[in-house]
């Protein structure tokens, strides 16, 4: 595959055309290639996510949970996780037909951090996803972007399905978010809104990359 420019896109991505049938290369029209890198806490749906958006077979390194980690991952409001990402996740996405997007998952626990420096060496953007039935969880990650990661990021809200409502607003106070960071919501099952939050990331990634003059 080898390591996707850091150089961010040159035009606003275009929304993707319908996925067609999974293929290991991009199409001829590609001319450009970014690396994104996905992160959030345990059980906020960043496999899933990848999942949803990948127009190839996502590569997952998912091993089963077991006795060991009672006590050390909270498994609260997730009673049907049973495997957990212990490397990362990969999955790629033709945003445009002149850009494609590497994804890049993390593992979320803390003792899997120390993998986050190389999974985010190259990346263009962040896109940070959040449980706001879990919030607390977020703040420790956020940190962790905020220092150890040289990209601009967005937050995704991924919605489950008791997954209160919060207005932006709420949510960008909780998370001590700066005014231009990007909020949306998505369901990390359901492509659409997961590419809109791809979408998002990419605009403002460029945005702040090429600040108006």
């Amino acid at each position: 595959m080898g390591s996707a420019p850091s150089d961010a896109p040159s035009d606003p991505p275009a929304p993707p055309a319908a996925p067609g049938p999974p293929g290991p290369y991009v199409a001829d029209t590609v001319a450009r290639t970014a690396k994104i890198l996905v992160v959030g806490d345990f059980g906020v749906g960043k496999t899933s996510f990848i999942g949803s958006v990948s127009e190839i077979r996502p590569l997952r390194t998912e091993e089963p949970i077991t006795e060991a980690s009672t006590g050390v991952d909270d498994l609260a409001r997730l009673p049907g996780k049973t495997s957990t990402t212990v490397a990362m996740d990969f999955g790629r996405i033709t945003l445009n037909p002149s850009l494609a997007l590497y994804l890049f998952g993390t593992p979320g626990q803390r003792r899997f951090w120390d993998m986050w420096a190389g999974l985010a060496e190259g990346a263009v953007g962040v896109l940070v996803i959040v449980d706001s039935r879990r919030l607390a969880g977020g703040f420790d990650v956020l940190d962790q972007v905020e220092t150890h990661v040289a990209a601009p990021f967005a937050v995704a809200v991924n919605h489950f399905p008791d997954t209160p409502p919060h207005p932006h607003d709420r949510l960008r106070g909780a998370l001590d978010l700066l005014p231009h960071t990007p909020i949306v919501d998505c369901n990390a099952l359901d492509r659409d809104s997961s590419v809109a939050a791809l979408v998002a990331l990419a605009e403002h990634a460029l945005t702040v990359r090429e600040p108006a003059p």
